[in-house]
């Protein structure tokens, strides 16, 4: 019996075009390309928050971070700020570290990346010639805390865990509430909904 290896051929071809060009994200697909971005997110924003806040990995500290809030940033009280972008920033790579509020902590980030491009960064430009550097980097971590936000923190994470664990109450609440016709008279009876306060 002979095969036709060239029948079998478009369909592969399709298939991997389909792959190659689909745009619905998959389940899977979300997880790929998430666990990246957090990781990469966590290690950076660990770095720079603890940085900031205890002066870990040759940072600042707190009181340099403050005199150079107010000083190059213009943000008054340097101390202040400083506390905030630390916390924001070692806050929100903990709870991407467990994927945990991950929408909420990437919503963080961005608007720490915004802020850190309009006071520094932005006057320098691009890709700045000079020691300071340009807003390049701000932009790239913003559009990655994005990507946090609209996808969450994918399957490997506390939210998937609490969001499943609060779809399955939903669930059991919905449809212990729902009004079922009566077998012996046709007419609707409710189940535990009843019970249950308005």
């Amino acid at each position: 019996m002979v095969v036709n290896a060239g029948a079998t051929r478009p369909g592969g071809v399709r298939t991997l075009l389909s792959v190659l060009f689909r745009t619905d994200p998959t389940a899977l697909g979300t997880d790929v390309a998430v666990v990246p971005v957090r990781i990469a997110l966590v290690w950076i924003f660990t770095y720079y928050g603890a940085g900031k806040l205890f002066g870990w990995f040759n940072g600042p500290g707190i009181h340099r971070t403050a005199i150079y809030f107010s000083t190059s940033a213009h943000l008054h009280p340097g101390v202040f700020f400083a506390v905030l972008g630390g916390v924001i920033e070692f806050g929100a790579a903990i709870a991407l570290a467990f994927g945990f509020m991950s929408r909420l902590a990437g919503l963080a980030l961005f608007g720490d990346m915004v802020m850190a491009m309009i006071t520094v960064s932005w006057a320098n430009g691009i890709n700045s010639l000079s020691a300071t550097p340009g807003y390049e980097f701000n932009l790239a971590l913003a559009a990655m805390a994005l990507v946090v936000v609209g996808l969450g923190a994918g399957r490997l994470s506390l939210d998937a865990v609490i969001g499943r664990h609060l779809w399955s109450t939903e669930a059991t609440v919905t449809h212990d509430i729902v009004e079922k016709p009566s077998d012996a008279d046709g007419e609707l009876t409710r189940t535990r909904a009843d019970t249950l306060p308005r």
